[in-house]
């Protein structure tokens, strides 16, 4: 009896770590809230929201970009719009 208490007490320990502390980002997405909401068209240099747009993965990281027009130049010369280190120019 006394094992399936402890192993209760873990679980509901276990449980409110998770709901209200370290595990709650995971649940609720709020891992995102020191980034920024929005980010820098490479093409045009506007400022794009994380929810809109168009978005294209190049080298492993993600470009916003405001219009499919933008998109569209880009994806004609990537290198054009980006630095030798991979950030928007």
């Amino acid at each position: 009896m006394e094992e399936l208490i402890s192993f209760l007490g873990y679980a509901v320990f276990f449980y409110l770590i998770m709901r209200f502390s370290c595990g709650a980002h995971m649940v609720h997405g709020s891992h995102h809230r020191g980034k920024s909401k929005t980010t820098i068209d490479p093409v045009c240099g506007m400022e794009v929201s994380r929810e809109k747009g168009f978005s294209k993965m190049f080298h492993g990281k993600e470009y916003r970009f405001c219009s499919r027009n933008c998109l569209l130049k880009f994806d004609d010369s990537p290198e054009k719009f980006l630095n030798s280190d991979g950030e928007a120019s």
